[in-house]
Protein backbone atom coordinates (compact mmCIF):
# COMPACT_ATOMS: atom_id res chain seq x y z
CA UNK A 1 0.00 0.00 0.00
CA UNK A 2 1.09 3.40 -1.11
CA UNK A 3 1.21 5.49 2.16
CA UNK A 4 2.39 8.76 0.16
CA UNK A 5 2.19 10.39 -3.06
CA UNK A 6 4.27 13.36 -4.32
CA UNK A 7 3.83 16.01 -6.99
CA UNK A 8 6.57 16.43 -9.21
CA UNK A 9 7.12 19.01 -11.67
CA UNK A 10 10.41 19.30 -14.38
CA UNK A 11 9.93 22.65 -16.30
CA UNK A 12 12.60 23.10 -18.88
CA UNK A 13 12.81 25.98 -21.83
CA UNK A 14 10.28 24.07 -24.00
CA UNK A 15 7.81 22.03 -22.07
CA UNK A 16 7.14 20.82 -18.56
CA UNK A 17 7.21 17.26 -17.60
CA UNK A 18 4.81 16.04 -14.71
CA UNK A 19 4.71 12.92 -12.59
CA UNK A 20 2.81 11.79 -9.61
CA UNK A 21 5.78 9.99 -7.57
CA UNK A 22 5.65 7.10 -4.47
CA UNK A 23 8.27 7.07 -1.77
CA UNK A 24 10.41 4.58 -3.62
CA UNK A 25 10.93 7.75 -6.61
CA UNK A 26 8.42 5.32 -8.95
CA UNK A 27 6.49 7.18 -11.21
CA UNK A 28 2.93 6.28 -11.43
CA UNK A 29 1.61 8.38 -13.49
CA UNK A 30 3.12 11.18 -15.68
CA UNK A 31 2.37 13.89 -18.70
CA UNK A 32 4.07 16.44 -20.68
CA UNK A 33 2.67 20.14 -21.59
CA UNK A 34 4.53 22.84 -23.90
CA UNK A 35 5.24 25.95 -22.31
CA UNK A 36 6.99 27.62 -25.26
CA UNK A 37 3.53 27.43 -27.39
CA UNK A 38 3.10 31.16 -28.04
CA UNK A 39 6.70 32.25 -27.34
CA UNK A 40 6.95 32.52 -23.88
CA UNK A 41 3.95 35.26 -24.79
CA UNK A 42 2.46 33.54 -22.19
CA UNK A 43 4.42 33.50 -18.77
CA UNK A 44 5.91 29.92 -18.56
CA UNK A 45 4.67 29.87 -14.62
CA UNK A 46 0.86 30.64 -15.35
CA UNK A 47 0.81 27.83 -17.99
CA UNK A 48 2.42 25.48 -15.32
CA UNK A 49 0.12 26.43 -12.52
CA UNK A 50 -2.77 25.62 -14.88
CA UNK A 51 -1.46 22.41 -15.96
CA UNK A 52 -0.65 21.12 -12.34
CA UNK A 53 -4.63 21.67 -11.91
CA UNK A 54 -5.32 19.54 -14.82
CA UNK A 55 -2.80 16.84 -14.41
CA UNK A 56 -3.84 16.14 -11.04
CA UNK A 57 -7.60 16.03 -11.99
CA UNK A 58 -6.69 13.61 -14.45
CA UNK A 59 -5.03 11.42 -12.29
CA UNK A 60 -7.91 11.13 -10.38
CA UNK A 61 -6.19 12.40 -7.03
CA UNK A 62 -7.43 15.65 -4.79
CA UNK A 63 -4.18 17.82 -3.71
CA UNK A 64 -5.47 17.01 -0.29
CA UNK A 65 -3.91 13.66 -0.88
CA UNK A 66 -0.60 15.12 -2.21
CA UNK A 67 2.32 15.12 0.07
CA UNK A 68 4.20 17.56 -1.28
CA UNK A 69 5.50 18.99 -4.30
CA UNK A 70 9.47 19.23 -6.04
CA UNK A 71 9.74 21.38 -8.74
CA UNK A 72 12.48 21.13 -10.92
CA UNK A 73 13.41 23.97 -13.18
CA UNK A 74 15.58 25.77 -15.68
CA UNK A 75 17.61 28.99 -15.19
CA UNK A 76 19.17 29.97 -11.74
CA UNK A 77 17.14 29.05 -8.81
CA UNK A 78 17.21 30.68 -5.30
CA UNK A 79 16.12 27.18 -3.53
CA UNK A 80 15.63 29.24 -0.50
CA UNK A 81 12.97 31.67 -2.01
CA UNK A 82 11.90 29.13 -4.50
CA UNK A 83 12.07 31.73 -6.64
CA UNK A 84 14.10 32.14 -10.38
CA UNK A 85 16.54 34.60 -10.59
CA UNK A 86 18.53 34.30 -13.69
CA UNK A 87 18.38 32.12 -16.72
CA UNK A 88 21.43 31.95 -19.05
CA UNK A 89 18.89 31.18 -22.00
CA UNK A 90 17.27 34.81 -21.58
CA UNK A 91 13.96 33.06 -21.78
CA UNK A 92 11.21 35.86 -21.98
CA UNK A 93 8.91 36.05 -18.74
CA UNK A 94 10.99 33.57 -16.53
CA UNK A 95 13.32 35.47 -14.39
CA UNK A 96 11.17 36.37 -11.08
CA UNK A 97 8.62 33.99 -11.14
CA UNK A 98 7.91 33.03 -8.36
CA UNK A 99 7.13 29.15 -7.95
CA UNK A 100 7.00 28.47 -4.47
CA UNK A 101 5.07 31.16 -3.23
CA UNK A 102 2.60 30.62 -6.17
CA UNK A 103 2.23 26.87 -5.93
CA UNK A 104 1.75 27.29 -1.95
CA UNK A 105 -0.92 30.21 -2.69
CA UNK A 106 -2.96 28.01 -5.08
CA UNK A 107 -3.10 24.60 -4.10
CA UNK A 108 -1.91 24.74 -0.16
CA UNK A 109 0.88 22.22 -0.75
CA UNK A 110 4.18 22.98 0.71
CA UNK A 111 6.44 23.16 -2.36
CA UNK A 112 9.84 23.44 -2.85
CA UNK A 113 12.13 24.49 -5.87
CA UNK A 114 15.64 23.60 -7.40
CA UNK A 115 17.93 23.64 -10.15
CA UNK A 116 17.06 21.07 -12.90
CA UNK A 117 20.31 19.95 -13.30
CA UNK A 118 21.04 19.80 -9.66
CA UNK A 119 17.55 17.78 -9.72
CA UNK A 120 18.59 15.08 -12.14
CA UNK A 121 21.87 14.86 -10.18
CA UNK A 122 19.91 13.88 -6.90
CA UNK A 123 17.80 11.52 -9.28
CA UNK A 124 20.43 9.43 -10.49
CA UNK A 125 21.77 9.26 -6.75
CA UNK A 126 18.43 8.24 -5.29
CA UNK A 127 17.86 5.34 -8.14
CA UNK A 128 19.98 5.87 -10.68
CA UNK A 129 23.52 5.48 -11.81
CA UNK A 130 24.62 6.57 -8.40
CA UNK A 131 23.14 4.27 -6.18
CA UNK A 132 25.70 3.95 -3.07
CA UNK A 133 27.42 6.55 -4.10
CA UNK A 134 28.16 10.13 -1.98
CA UNK A 135 30.71 12.13 -4.28
CA UNK A 136 29.46 12.71 -7.69
CA UNK A 137 29.61 15.02 -10.48
CA UNK A 138 26.86 14.61 -12.76
CA UNK A 139 27.08 16.40 -16.28
CA UNK A 140 23.98 16.63 -18.56
CA UNK A 141 25.44 17.47 -22.54
CA UNK A 142 22.26 18.18 -24.74
CA UNK A 143 21.82 21.62 -26.06
CA UNK A 144 23.63 23.28 -23.61
CA UNK A 145 25.52 21.76 -20.75
CA UNK A 146 24.67 21.41 -17.01
CA UNK A 147 25.66 19.96 -14.19
CA UNK A 148 25.07 19.22 -10.68
CA UNK A 149 27.52 18.20 -7.51
CA UNK A 150 26.93 15.72 -4.96
CA UNK A 151 29.52 16.11 -1.66
CA UNK A 152 29.29 13.84 0.90
CA UNK A 153 25.56 13.06 -0.15
CA UNK A 154 24.61 16.25 -0.08
CA UNK A 155 23.50 18.37 -3.25
CA UNK A 156 26.10 21.24 -3.45
CA UNK A 157 24.10 24.40 -3.65
CA UNK A 158 26.41 27.36 -2.48
CA UNK A 159 24.79 30.70 -1.18
CA UNK A 160 21.32 31.14 -3.17
CA UNK A 161 20.98 27.75 -4.96
CA UNK A 162 23.25 28.54 -7.84
CA UNK A 163 26.00 26.19 -7.36
CA UNK A 164 26.68 23.75 -10.33
CA UNK A 165 27.09 25.80 -13.04
CA UNK A 166 29.28 23.04 -14.88
CA UNK A 167 28.78 24.56 -18.29
CA UNK A 168 30.52 27.79 -17.72
CA UNK A 169 33.79 27.25 -16.31
CA UNK A 170 36.07 28.09 -18.58
CA UNK A 171 38.33 25.95 -20.83
CA UNK A 172 39.97 28.00 -22.97
CA UNK A 173 40.83 31.62 -22.14
CA UNK A 174 40.88 33.45 -25.37
CA UNK A 175 37.81 30.97 -26.79
CA UNK A 176 34.75 31.75 -28.34
CA UNK A 177 32.00 34.33 -26.57
CA UNK A 178 29.49 32.72 -24.78
CA UNK A 179 25.88 33.48 -24.19
CA UNK A 180 26.54 34.48 -20.23
CA UNK A 181 29.06 36.68 -21.64
CA UNK A 182 32.40 35.43 -20.55
CA UNK A 183 34.37 33.70 -22.99
CA UNK A 184 35.51 30.07 -23.88
CA UNK A 185 33.14 28.29 -21.39
CA UNK A 186 32.80 24.71 -21.69
CA UNK A 187 29.32 25.24 -22.70
CA UNK A 188 30.50 26.56 -26.27
CA UNK A 189 32.99 23.55 -26.72
CA UNK A 190 31.06 20.32 -25.13
CA UNK A 191 27.32 20.56 -25.92
CA UNK A 192 25.69 18.66 -28.57
CA UNK A 193 25.11 21.99 -30.19
CA UNK A 194 28.86 22.48 -30.27
CA UNK A 195 29.50 19.39 -32.00
CA UNK A 196 27.00 20.03 -34.34
CA UNK A 197 28.16 23.27 -35.62
CA UNK A 198 31.82 21.95 -35.92
CA UNK A 199 30.47 19.46 -38.43
CA UNK A 200 28.64 21.94 -40.22
CA UNK A 201 31.62 24.50 -40.96
CA UNK A 202 33.63 20.98 -41.63
CA UNK A 203 31.14 19.83 -44.36
CA UNK A 204 31.13 23.65 -46.00
CA UNK A 205 34.64 23.16 -45.84
CA UNK A 206 34.78 19.61 -47.66
CA UNK A 207 31.38 19.42 -49.52
CA UNK A 208 32.14 16.28 -51.28
CA UNK A 209 33.64 14.41 -48.40
CA UNK A 210 30.13 13.86 -46.74
CA UNK A 211 27.33 11.57 -48.08
CA UNK A 212 24.79 14.27 -49.73
CA UNK A 213 22.29 13.58 -47.42
CA UNK A 214 23.87 14.23 -44.37
CA UNK A 215 23.74 17.99 -44.41
CA UNK A 216 20.08 18.35 -43.42
CA UNK A 217 18.81 17.83 -39.82
CA UNK A 218 22.65 16.44 -38.77
CA UNK A 219 22.30 15.84 -34.89
CA UNK A 220 24.43 13.82 -32.70
CA UNK A 221 22.76 10.54 -33.45
CA UNK A 222 23.47 10.99 -37.44
CA UNK A 223 27.49 12.24 -36.64
CA UNK A 224 27.61 8.85 -34.69
CA UNK A 225 25.83 6.88 -36.86
CA UNK A 226 28.54 8.13 -39.66
CA UNK A 227 31.34 7.85 -37.60
CA UNK A 228 33.37 5.11 -38.87
CA UNK A 229 32.90 6.05 -42.54
CA UNK A 230 34.55 9.45 -42.31
CA UNK A 231 37.54 10.47 -40.98
CA UNK A 232 36.88 14.19 -40.81
CA UNK A 233 33.96 13.25 -38.61
CA UNK A 234 36.15 11.35 -35.87
CA UNK A 235 38.75 14.57 -35.93
CA UNK A 236 36.16 16.37 -34.85
CA UNK A 237 34.55 14.03 -32.29
CA UNK A 238 37.56 13.49 -30.69
CA UNK A 239 38.33 17.12 -30.64
CA UNK A 240 34.70 17.48 -29.09
CA UNK A 241 35.23 14.40 -26.40
CA UNK A 242 38.87 16.01 -25.80
CA UNK A 243 37.10 19.46 -24.71
CA UNK A 244 34.50 17.84 -22.51
CA UNK A 245 37.61 15.66 -20.83
CA UNK A 246 39.20 19.12 -20.18
CA UNK A 247 36.29 20.40 -17.97
CA UNK A 248 35.85 17.05 -16.02
CA UNK A 249 39.40 16.94 -15.30
CA UNK A 250 39.20 20.21 -13.76
CA UNK A 251 36.13 18.98 -12.13
CA UNK A 252 37.51 15.61 -10.15
CA UNK A 253 40.53 17.58 -9.40
CA UNK A 254 38.39 19.91 -7.39
CA UNK A 255 35.92 17.68 -6.24
CA UNK A 256 37.53 14.26 -5.66
CA UNK A 257 34.09 11.94 -6.62
CA UNK A 258 33.81 8.63 -7.14
CA UNK A 259 31.91 9.26 -10.14
CA UNK A 260 30.84 10.91 -13.26
CA UNK A 261 27.52 10.44 -14.42
CA UNK A 262 26.92 11.89 -18.41
CA UNK A 263 23.31 12.26 -19.24
CA UNK A 264 22.09 13.38 -22.14
CA UNK A 265 21.35 11.65 -25.46
CA UNK A 266 24.55 11.18 -26.14
CA UNK A 267 25.41 8.98 -23.22
CA UNK A 268 23.78 6.14 -24.81
CA UNK A 269 26.77 5.61 -27.17
CA UNK A 270 29.07 3.30 -25.84
CA UNK A 271 31.79 4.58 -27.74
CA UNK A 272 31.40 7.77 -26.36
CA UNK A 273 31.81 7.00 -22.62
CA UNK A 274 34.61 4.78 -23.05
CA UNK A 275 36.36 7.45 -24.80
CA UNK A 276 35.83 10.01 -22.66
CA UNK A 277 36.81 7.83 -19.57
CA UNK A 278 40.23 6.90 -21.19
CA UNK A 279 41.05 10.42 -21.73
CA UNK A 280 39.91 11.90 -18.39
CA UNK A 281 41.78 8.54 -16.85
CA UNK A 282 44.92 9.36 -18.71
CA UNK A 283 45.17 13.15 -17.59
CA UNK A 284 44.06 13.09 -13.54
CA UNK A 285 46.47 13.03 -11.65
CA UNK A 286 47.18 9.45 -10.67
CA UNK A 287 45.51 9.23 -6.86
CA UNK A 288 42.55 10.92 -8.46
CA UNK A 289 41.81 8.26 -10.80
CA UNK A 290 41.71 5.33 -8.18
CA UNK A 291 38.63 3.94 -8.31
CA UNK A 292 37.07 6.93 -10.35
CA UNK A 293 34.06 5.81 -12.59
CA UNK A 294 32.72 7.47 -15.66
CA UNK A 295 29.20 5.88 -16.58
CA UNK A 296 26.10 6.98 -18.05
CA UNK A 297 23.07 8.15 -16.61
CA UNK A 298 19.86 5.91 -16.40
CA UNK A 299 17.00 7.84 -15.43
CA UNK A 300 16.71 9.55 -19.36
CA UNK A 301 14.13 12.68 -19.25
CA UNK A 302 12.44 11.30 -16.11
CA UNK A 303 15.92 12.23 -13.67
CA UNK A 304 14.34 15.67 -13.50
CA UNK A 305 11.55 15.16 -11.58
CA UNK A 306 12.36 11.93 -9.83
CA UNK A 307 15.76 14.02 -8.14
CA UNK A 308 12.60 17.12 -6.63
CA UNK A 309 11.21 14.50 -4.92
CA UNK A 310 14.31 13.21 -3.44
CA UNK A 311 15.36 17.00 -2.32
CA UNK A 312 11.63 17.27 -0.94
CA UNK A 313 12.11 14.21 0.68
CA UNK A 314 15.41 15.09 2.32
CA UNK A 315 14.07 18.50 3.31
CA UNK A 316 11.09 17.91 5.50
CA UNK A 317 12.18 20.13 7.87
CA UNK A 318 11.56 22.80 5.25
CA UNK A 319 8.14 21.85 4.27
Amino acid sequence: MINKVYLGIDIGGTAAKFGLVDENGNILHKDEFSVSFDGYETPILKTVLEKTEYFVASSGLDFREISGIGVSATGQIDSEKGEVIGSAGHIKNWVGSKIKESFEKKYSVKTIVINDANSAALGEKWIGAGIGHKNIVAITIGTGVGGGIIVDDKILLGKRGLAGEIGHIVIHGDGESCSCGNVGCLERYASTTALVRSVSKLQKENPTAFPKDFEENINGRKIFDALNENSLLKQAVDKWVDDISLGIISLVHIFNPEQVIIGGGVSTRKEFIEALSKKVHEKVMPRFAEGLEIVPAKLGNDAGLIGAIYYLKENKKNI
